[in-house]
């Protein structure tokens, strides 16, 4: 058929139709998996070059996958950070004891006791091994699934369980939602539910500490979808032309909510490869291989601590659960997923190294689970003596109107004092 006067009519005989493209996962509810498509590189045969290397010379690391646990349980290659037992121990420890804490925390959102909560399950390795590698004080801007890095840095869990009920407890008072901590402290800044902000963040925190001639640098996380927000790119060009001593984290899980990676153009190339585009040193690593990212973010950091300049790291990992207890995962995708992901469990994995060379056994792990459940439940109970969801105002109604000026303004004084007004003839049994 000829083309119409208006151009929208069929192609001529002599050009093809156009054809348009939607991504679409290669597995749905009810589908048998079949993950060998996915490259698994051998433990230990990648080069590690040097933390001051020029940008391009990541190039091949990109397209790659930076592993050193193997099959047999051991480490291999020159990304191996050699840590001793007891670093490895205490790594497990704190994967163990973030995964009794998701655990008992989407059993407290069943219950009614919190409106909402995020498991990182099967993604422990890439904020906790990734906390140990950095400084205390080195300044994290995380997402909402790196509660690990809190773990890691000593916040207590008391403090965690009571921003997550909203309690009188909560430090916040209220004001964010559940899992959106914030500790200063603790170098962590506070988490956002608008997608991607903490990169730009970040990488400004990291040229004022270089202004400042300072020695902390940052480090911020997303998940491979956010990567197609402006402000992940936004901090990319930012952070390669300023040189920022900046790590810039991609936890791909393969899942944004219910929309595969192919949507944050997945299908096309790795999420490493986008910073090499814009000049950054880029890595793509085994995200559930714990040794790999404690040595990819230690080459990063030095890198940064150097004046080498930011990196980004793409973190090959799986979603092994809901995006949060408002998802079903059962809804769009295989139920076999999980199971057959081929880059297994980060906890187990470590956890075998562990007995592999003789430095834990099956009996002192099924003691440490038992452990970390008590742990967190003595937290949990001490935190909901300070309330729960369902029981009331926990703050004083005149705080909703505070910490945002050093000194109320005479307006806002007028409207607290006849919200509380209202409210008194309103409730007044409250």
């Amino acid at each position: 058929m000829a083309d119409t006067p208006n151009g929208r009519g069929k192609a001529g005989h002599n050009r093809p139709e156009l054809h348009f493209h939607v991504p679409e996962p290669k597995f749905r509810p009810g589908d048998a998996v079949d993950f060998s498509y996915i490259k698994v590189s051998e433990p230990g045969a990648q080069a590690r070059p040097d933390e001051m290397c020029d940008p391009i010379e990541t190039q091949s690391l990109v397209n790659d996958l930076v592993r050193v646990l193997g099959d047999d349980n051991r480490a291999h290659g020159p990304w191996d950070p050699k840590l001793d037992p007891d670093t490895l121990r205490k790594m497990l420890e704190t994967m163990a004891l973030t995964r009794a804490f998701d655990e008992r925390m989407y059993r407290g959102q069943r219950q009614g006791k919190t409106s909402f909560y995020m498991k990182c399950t099967g993604e422990e390795a890439t904020s906790v091994a990734a906390a140990m590698a950095l400084a205390n004080d080195d300044m994290v801007f995380p997402s909402y699934r790196q509660q690990g890095i809190l773990i890691a840095r000593g916040y207590p869990l008391v403090e965690m369980i009571n921003q997550i009920y909203s309690n009188r407890g909560d430090k916040l008072k209220g004001r964010q939602l559940p899992i959106m901590y914030s500790s200063r402290p603790h170098s962590f800044f506070t988490i956002s539910g608008n997608l991607a902000t903490q990169t730009p963040q970040a990488v400004g925190w990291a040229m004022a500490s270089a202004m400042r001639g300072d020695s902390r640098i940052a480090a911020t996380w997303v998940g491979e979808g956010s990567t197609a927000e402006g402000d992940f790119h936004a901090a990319c060009l930012f952070a390669a032309v300023y040189n920022a001593p900046v790590i810039l984290n991609v936890v791909n899980n393969q899942w944004a909510i219910s929309s595969f990676s192919g949507f944050a153009g997945g299908e096309r190339a790795t999420f490493a490869a986008r910073g090499l585009g814009y000049g950054i040193a880029s890595l793509r690593v085994d995200g559930n291989d714990a040794l790999a990212v404690y040595a990819a973010t230690q080459w990063a950091a030095d890198r940064a601590r150097s004046n080498g300049g930011p990196t980004l790291i793409e973190h090959f990992s799986y979603r092994a659960e809901g995006h949060s207890t408002s998802d079903d995962p059962s809804q769009y995708r295989s139920a076999q997923e999980r199971s057959e992901w081929p880059l297994g469990d980060p906890i187990m994995r470590l956890k075998d190294h562990l007995i592999a060379i003789g430095e834990w056994d099956e009996e002192r792990q099924e003691a440490l689970d038992l452990a970390c459940a008590e742990k967190v439940k003595a937290a949990t109970k001490d935190a909901e003596k300070n309330g729960v969801l369902g029981h009331g105002m926990h703050h004083p109604f005149h705080t909703m109107f505070e910490d945002v000026f050093e000194e109320l303004p005479w307006h806002l004084e007028e409207q607290a004092a006849q919200a509380i007004r209202e409210r008194k003839i309103k409730w007044p049994q409250r």
